[in-house]
């Protein structure tokens, strides 16, 4: 008869909750019964650990074995604890020294030879163990992701045999490291987009401000080739802002590209997507584009295309900056603090309001298009941005180019970096407070603002955000006030001319 605890740790939304494994041999007749709340994948591991154990040639105790999952609360899902029964077996049986497994944290999958194969979530378990001061051990296919936090303690395995050989003083687990050769920053450069004077200028303001962005012009006018651009304007990621990113990648069971990881998210989901896809859910609670955009940025193409509840259901992250994804037995909170940059038609056939006549729609069916979008989530797009057709003759090889990305985020890094020392966060973000405090206007600019506000019927989120976007502007311009020509060009962007 013999008791033994191992820790762990669970996957709870971007959180790595603590588990103890509690296992239990005593007399009675043969038995491994598994308690705490496990479903499925985790009731399946007394298989595949009877299987490992005895391909590794341990023996697998007689008796009753009780496998306690603490807090028995918390839902345990995955092959993640596999590894942590197998040893509080061993150690409850007296193969494997109680002592050896005090100060360390365990996750890993077993196959049936006794292999340790990847798990998601591995991420936010290094970071939790970072914090208390434990030592972790993984499979060897996670250990480039874990050793992307600096502070953590973290050593690899590739088998059972291994892991018990190093808790037995026989051998040392090499140190989890990290890949070599780190990707810098690169995206497509805005040097490859010719004319489009306006919406270079709303990407660079978007992207000073962390602003949303929606590009409204006709069938190939550049608003996909622009919107690709975005992400090479934007500042580069912190450390915890690029940690936060890769947690959610973590989780979402994609995985970790360790190479690329400090490079803001990019993602362009396709107009079928569905609400759930999109914010979160399924039976697991898992994180949408939304999150998996989080510090980065989400492009929603043919905007009118995509279904009512999937772009209703934006409204509630674009304003809170997370999302909650609640089922029956779970519930999760995910971060999805992504700028949003989409594009859509005028009309239908796309040509409603081209110099070329070419849109033969009846009002009528413009209007329904263009209502497929609903008011509420357009007032939360700070920049409506018309893009034109650009004449054949930009568009020759030989004809001047734009200015390129990396000048464009120079000016950018600077604006931004203003924002923070003055409030903290980029001004998109700033509070009611905070906007009244840092966008003050001069009375003649203020009288401007609610002539417009009258004038274009617009509201009073539209009047913050307008408000907001001229302090970006200003910080562009270097100015310390916002001045009646940076207030004039923010409301301009408010005022769509299709």
């Amino acid at each position: 008869m013999g008791l033994s605890i191992v820790h762990t740790r669970a996957r709870d939304g971007v959180r790595a909750p603590a588990v103890r494994v509690e296992v239990h041999v005593g007399a009675g007749l043969p038995n491994l019964t598994i308690v705490g709340l496990p479903h499925a994948a985790v009731r399946e591991a007394k298989d595949r650990v009877r299987a490992a154990l005895q391909c590794a040639q341990f023996v697998f105790p007689d008796g009753r074995i009780t496998v306690n999952l603490a807090p028995a609360d918390l839902p345990k899902r995955g092959g993640r604890f596999d590894l942590p029964i197998a040893l509080g077996i061993l150690a409850a049986s007296g193969q494997l020294s109680n002592d050896a497994l005090r100060d360390v944290e365990f996750l890993g999958e077993l196959g049936l030879t006794g292999e340790l194969r990847t798990v998601d979530g591995v991420l936010p378990a290094a970071v939790a163990a970072a914090e208390v001061g434990r030592r972790l051990v993984v499979p060897a296919g996670n250990g480039a992701e874990a050793a992307l936090v600096a502070s953590a303690d973290v050593v690899v395995a590739r088998t059972l045999l291994e892991v018990c050989a190093a808790l037995g003083g026989e051998k040392t687990l090499p140190r989890a490291e990290s890949v070599a050769d780190v990707v810098e920053q690169s995206a497509p450069d805005l040097r490859d987009v010719r004319g489009q004077l306006r919406a270079r200028r709303a990407l660079e303001i978007a992207a000073a401000g962390q602003h949303h962005l929606l590009f409204i012009g006709t069938p190939g006018c550049g608003k996909t080739l622009l919107a690709s651009r975005l992400p090479g304007l934007l500042p580069e990621a912190t450390e915890t802002e690029a940690l936060e990113s890769a947690a959610v990648a973590s989780i979402s069971g994609r995985g970790v590209d360790a190479a690329r990881w400090r490079l803001r998210p990019f993602r362009s989901p396709h107009h079928t997507t569905s609400a759930v896809a999109l914010v979160g859910g399924g039976p697991d609670a898992r994180p949408g584009e939304v999150s998996l955009a989080h510090n980065g940025v989400l492009f929603l193409d043919e905007l009118p295309e995509w279904g009512r509840h999937a772009l209703q259901v934006l409204r509630e992250p674009l304003e809170a900056g997370s999302v909650v994804v609640a089922r029956a037995a779970t519930r999760a909170e995910y971060p999805a603090r992504f700028q949003l940059v989409a594009a859509m038609n005028p009309c239908p056939c796309g040509w409603a309001g081209d110099a070329s006549g070419k849109c033969r729609c009846l009002p009528q069916t413009v209007e329904r298009y263009r209502a497929r979008v609903s008011g509420p989530l357009l007032d939360r797009i700070d920049l409506h941005v018309d893009v034109a057709r650009v004449p054949p003759e930009v568009l020759r090889e030989d004809a001047p180019q734009g200015e390129a990305s990396a000048d464009v985020r120079a000016r950018v890094a600077c604006a931004r970096t203003r924002q923070l020392e003055r409030a903290g966060v980029p001004n998109a973000l700033l509070d009611q407070a905070a906007t009244n405090a840092t966008c003050r206007l001069a009375p003649d600019d203020r009288a401007l603002l609610e002539r417009a506000i009258t004038a274009f019927d617009l509201s009073a989120r539209s009047l913050h955000r307008i408000l907001r976007v001229a302090r970006t502007i200003a910080d562009l311009d270097g100015s310390d006030d916002i001045a009646t020509p940076h207030l004039s060009e923010a409301i301009s962007y408010r005022v769509m001319e299709y």
